[in-house]
């Protein structure tokens, strides 16, 4: 009769070198993953007839809205810097107002706690792409990003996250946000 022994692990301490590139990867991976869910051939094609009738439904700025986030995708790839208002680099409320203010919202603030304040607050129910997403940490709004919808059940966020990344969709981390929309400006 054979004799089982226990399979032995090695502890692998990873260094921060490897935390780093892993998070880049998955960080990565998470941006092609959206942007192919995000951006399906068939339902562009069903929805462009019916965009304008959509548009109206969902408040008269829709449209620009739409631009707005057609701008922000644009900016995928660019650096993250602090203060950083494009078209090179952004910083998180530098990439909104990058965007809805080349969508026609020209009184879009620049902080994030002052689009939080300009934003028509709305329930997660009634989110549609474009809208913002805004982070809260107890003592006010810290940082702001784009919804760009979800992919499977997971809500997903454009923004310029902090130093050393770059302008990307990734699912939402944490529960400790708000949604906001100019749909209705």
């Amino acid at each position: 009769m054979p004799h089982n022994t226990p399979a032995r692990s090695i502890a692998v301490r990873p260094t921060t070198e490897t935390t780093v590139r892993l998070l880049a990867l998955m960080s990565l991976l998470a941006g092609v993953v959206a942007a192919m869910m995000l951006v399906a051939p068939s339902a562009h094609a069903a929805t462009r007839h019916h965009r304008h009738h959509h548009h109206a439904a969902l408040g008269p700025a829709a449209g620009r809205v739409a631009r707005a986030m057609d701008v922000a995708v644009a900016q995928r790839g660019k650096p993250y810097v602090y203060g950083a208002a494009g078209p090179h680099a952004f910083d998180c409320s530098g990439l909104t107002s990058y965007a809805f203010h080349h969508a026609g919202f020209a009184a879009m603030p620049r902080t994030a706690a002052a689009q939080a304040h300009f934003a028509r607050h709305i329930s997660r129910s009634h989110m549609h792409r474009g809208d913002l997403i805004f982070f809260t940490d107890g003592a006010g709004v810290y940082h702001v990003g784009l919804y760009a919808g979800s992919s499977h059940g997971h809500r997903l966020v454009l923004h310029a996250p902090y130093p050393g990344q770059r302008v990307h969709t990734q699912p939402l981390w944490t529960n400790r946000w708000f949604p906001g929309t100019l749909r209705y400006r």
